[in-house]
């Protein structure tokens, strides 16, 4: 019984030490792989910032014909209000 119960407690041992190296080894693949996530994320971001200030032009020329009538109508708009208010008085001034 004696000799079964060290066999047990050398296997549970081993046991332990192998769990403590899986997690020291989880615990640093997380971190670095942690780190490369957020490496990527920013690099991803920059990217997506790049080519959206390079295609949003683009999407703009395309939508001008859609476009196009609404600001029409805006500007005749802004124009009839520009053009119906009074012109300002001019202060004289004293010489």
């Amino acid at each position: 019984m004696f000799v079964l119960s060290v066999i047990v407690m050398g296997v549970l041992a081993l046991w332990l030490v192998g769990s403590l190296i899986g997690l020291v080894f989880k615990f640093t693949f997380a971190v670095v792989g942690g780190v490369f996530s957020v490496l990527g994320a920013l690099l991803g971001l920059v990217i997506g910032g790049a080519v959206l200030i390079a295609v949003a032009p683009l999407v703009l020329l395309a939508l001008l014909p859609a476009l196009l009538p609404v600001l029409f109508i805006a500007g005749l708009i802004w124009l009839v209000v520009r053009l119906s208010r009074p012109a300002p008085a001019v202060a004289k001034t004293v010489q």
